[in-house]
């Protein structure tokens, strides 16, 4: 069985929106003492992770309480790659995403933008037409490729977000999706619980499609 790990690695120098993490050691392996320690000051949006809808919406649900029809099942790796910034409702569409649940956007991003250790002047993101298509078409869970779902001319009232977490649409960014071919898959992916915050770093994994019919 081939299983494709969507999930960036996390270390001091990554990309990061803000501040980026730092561990310390707590304890080394030595003469006296048999195991390693670390600890880690991560942000809840560090590394490949889950935006809940309370990210953006005050009393929305958080990321403990997500439910898991939304994060496990059936999944649609779209090909964006000719995508240059915005992807609308019209991209979608010819990428056929119709009829899918969960999405996941493979764009340029992924052998670009997502490779770098500092913030691309561009990058590619969906657009607010693209977000409304997937609320209106029954769309659960979006990932993208990149450390934010939204696109570059809309990150002042970052009307994505808005759309899709009032949706309840789980979003999952940071996706590497670099090795991952177009197509049906199925998606297990859990964020950490961290009780009552609205994100929270989350391995994702893809398996074959026929995953679905054993599970």
């Amino acid at each position: 069985m081939t299983i494709i790990d969507l999930s960036i690695p996390v270390h001091p120098e990554m990309l990061h929106w803000g501040r980026r993490p730092t561990y310390e050691m707590v304890e080394d392996i030595s003469d006296t003492n048999p195991s390693e320690v670390s600890r880690w000051l991560i942000g809840a949006h560090t590394g490949t992770h889950v935006d809940a809808p309370s990210h953006f919406v005050p009393g929305g649900t958080t990321v403990d309480s997500l439910p898991l029809t939304h994060t496990v099942g059936p999944a649609r790796v779209l090909d964006l790659r000719h995508v240059e910034k915005e992807i609308t409702a019209d991209d979608l569409i010819a990428a056929g995403a119709e009829g899918a649940t969960r999405v996941l956007f493979k764009t340029r991003n992924s052998t670009d933008a997502l490779t770098r250790n500092e913030k691309s002047p561009t990058w590619v993101g969906l657009g607010p037409s693209g977000a409304q298509w997937l609320v209106d078409h029954g769309v659960v869970f979006a990932a993208n490729d990149y450390m934010t779902m939204e696109a570059p001319d809309h990150t002042v009232e970052w009307p994505t977000h808005v759309i899709l977490c009032n949706a309840g649409v789980v979003i999952l960014e940071n996706a590497n999706l670099a090795e991952t071919e177009a197509g049906d898959y199925y998606l297990v992916c859990q964020p950490v619980p961290f009780e009552g915050r609205e994100a929270a770093p989350a391995p994702a994994l893809l398996l074959p499609a026929e995953t679905a019919n054993v599970v």
